[in-house]
C-alpha cells in the first residue's frame, strides 16, 4: 500500500459509521426496480453534499456523478444497484413497497457511497489521471415484468434491464472501464468474481381461450391453461436436446391462470426466462421455447401471444484481472492489521453461474472488474438473508471500490490504459442493439377455433 491508498483505507475507517448507516438506512426501505426513487435521492443527495453536480433521472432513476467536471484521460466506472426484491416475508421488508434487500444491492450502494467520500479528497483528485464517474443503476433483477413491459409500452423505457437502458441512452458511451461489485453470503472475506454467466431472455406468454362452466358445459370453452400444460410440458421434453456445456435453463411462474375453479380459463399468462451460457444457445433454447408455446396454443385451439423482452448478455471475464486481484490480497493484509481477518477467494475463468446480471451488458462492450464481499448470511433471494457483519457488507466495499479507482488511474492512468488495450469486446454497441432489438418484439399464433373443430 503506498501512501496515498493508506489515506483512502483511513479516510473510509474515519466515516464507518456514516457507511454504515447508509447500508442500514437502505436495507430497511427497499425499492422495486425503476421505482426506487428514495434511493436515488439518498445518493443524489451525498454526492453534491460531497461537491458532485450528479446527473439524475437517467433511465427513470439513475444516477451519475464525475470525481472531476472535467477530466482527461480514461473514464472508471464505480457502479451500484438501486433496486430490491419482492420478498414480503423479509422480517425487514418495506412495507410500502413489499420490496426487500435480499440481494445485497443495499451494501453497493454503500460501497459507492463511501468510495466518493474517500475519492473526493483534494490530493487523491489530483493523484489520478483520469476520471471516475459515480453511478447508480436501476433494475438490475428482472422482476415485474409486467410493470416494465408496461413502462416499454408506454415509451418511458425500450428495455426491461437497467443497465441496458443505460446503455441505450448513452450514459456508458464515455466509460472506459467499469467496476462491479455484488454480495456472496456465507464467505467470510472477499472474492474475486472473474467467472462467466448465464444471459437470458424472457417471455410474458398470454393464452387466450373461452370461459364456459367448468362442470355443466366444459366442452363448450376453450382452456387456456391447459394450453398452458401442454406448452410447459412440451418445453420439458426439450431439455434432452440441449447440451450440458451451454448451462441452458428454463424456468417459469403464472401470475395469472383462469379465474375460478367453475370456470374455464378464458386466459392463462406464463413468464418465463430462457438462460444460456452463450448467445447461440440462448437463440436456439428461445426458438424452441416459441415451438413449445405454438404447440400448446394449437393443440387445444387457443391463441397464444408471445412477448420476448430481451434480459442480459453473458459474463466475459477479464482475461487479467490481476489489478483487482492485488487489491484484494493487499487489503486482506492490511485488515490483518488491525484485527480483521478476511481471506480471497477466487472465481476465475472456470467458473461458471446459471443466474443472470446485468453486468453481463456491460462487460460484452468494455472491461469489467467485478468482487464480492461476504457479510451475509442465508441463500441470495431468500426471506433467510442477514447481514451479519456490517464492516464486511459495507466498508470493506467502499475501500475495494475506492483502491480499485484509485490504482486503475494512479502513474500516468497506467493500468486503465493497458486493460482498455487488452480487452476485446464481445459485441460492438452496434451488434449489441441489433441482438437487443432482435429479441425485443411481440407474436401472436393462430387465431382460436371453435370448439370441436
Amino acid at each position: 500500500m503506498d501512501r496515498l491508498e493508506q489515506k483512502i483505507i483511513d479516510c473510509i475507517e474515519q466515516h464507518r459509521e456514516e457507511i454504515i448507516a447508509a447500508g442500514r438506512d437502505i436495507f430497511t426501505h427497499a425499492e422495486m426496480g425503476y421505482k426506487e426513487y428514495r434511493t436515488a435521492q439518498i445518493v443524489a443527495d451525498k454526492l453534491r453534499q460531497l461537491g458532485i453536480e450528479p446527473q439524475t433521472g437517467l433511465a427513470v432513476t439513475g444516477v451519475k456523478g464525475y470525481l472531476k467536471p472535467q477530466g482527461n484521460g480514461p473514464v472508471v466506472a464505480l457502479i451500484g444497484e438501486l433496486d430490491a426484491l419482492p420478498i414480503p416475508a423479509h422480517p425487514d421488508v418495506n412495507p410500502e413497497t413489499g420490496a426487500s434487500h435480499c440481494c445485497g444491492h443495499n451494501a453497493q450502494i454503500a460501497g459507492l457511497l463511501g468510495a466518493a467520500i474517500a475519492l473526493t479528497d483534494p490530493e487523491i483528485v489530483q493523484a489520478l489521471d483520469g476520471n471516475v464517474a459515480f453511478m447508480a443503476a436501476p433494475a438490475e433483477e428482472f422482476v415485474d415484468t409486467e410493470f416494465k413491459v408496461g413502462l416499454i409500452q408506454n415509451g418511458t423505457i425500450r428495455y426491461c434491464g437497467g443497465k441496458s437502458e443505460l446503455i441505450r441512452i448513452g450514459a456508458f458511451d464515455d466509460i472506459d472501464i467499469a467496476v462491479g461489485h455484488h454480495i456472496t453470503p456465507n464467505i467470510p472475506g472477499y472474492l474475486l468474481a472473474n467467472g462467466t454467466t448465464n444471459g437470458f431472455v424472457n417471455k410474458v406468454v398470454t393464452f387466450r381461450g373461452k370461459s364456459a362452466h367448468a362442470a355443466g358445459s366444459p366442452h363448450t370453452g376453450v382452456d387456456a391453461l391447459n394450453a398452458a400444460m401442454l406448452a410447459l410440458h412440451a418445453i420439458d421434453l426439450q431439455r434432452e436436446t440441449f447440451r450440458d456445456e451451454d448451462s441452458v435453463r428454463i424456468h417459469s411462474f403464472m401470475p395469472r391462470a383462469g379465474t375460478a375453479i367453475n370456470v374455464i380459463a378464458e386466459e392463462t399468462c406464463v413468464e418465463s426466462s430462457v438462460r444460456a451460457k452463450n448467445i447461440r444457445a440462448m437463440q436456439d433454447a428461445s426458438r424452441k421455447y416459441d415451438r413449445c408455446i405454438r404447440a400448446g396454443a394449437i393443440g387445444l385451439g387457443c391463441t397464444a401471444e408471445i412477448v420476448t423482452v430481451p434480459g442480459y448478455l453473458p459474463t466475459v471475464p477479464l482475461d487479467d484481472p490481476s489489478l483487482l486481484t492485488g487489491v484484494l490480497q493487499d487489503l486482506s493484509a492490511e485488515e490483518k492489521t488491525r484485527g480483521r481477518d478476511y481471506p480471497v477467494s477466487f472465481h476465475n475463468r472456470d467458473f461458471h453461474s446459471g443466474g443472470s446480471t446485468d453486468f453481463g451488458e456491460v462487460s460484452s462492450i468494455m472491461p469489467l472488474y467485478q468482487f464480492n464481499t461476504g457479510g451475509y448470511t442465508g441463500e441470495l433471494h431468500n426471506s433467510n438473508v442477514r447481514v451479519t457483519d456490517e464492516q464486511l457488507a459495507y466498508v470493506e466495499t467502499a475501500k475495494i471500490f475506492a483502491l480499485t479507482a484509485y490504482r486503475l488511474l494512479k502513474d500516468g492512468a497506467a493500468a486503465a490504459k493497458k486493460t482498455v488495450a487488452e480487452f476485446t469486446p464481445e459485441l460492438t454497441r452496434e451488434e449489441y442493439f441489433r441482438f437487443m432489438e432482435e429479441n425485443n418484439r411481440t407474436e401472436i399464433y393462430p387465431e382460436p377455433q371453435q370448439p370441436g373443430k
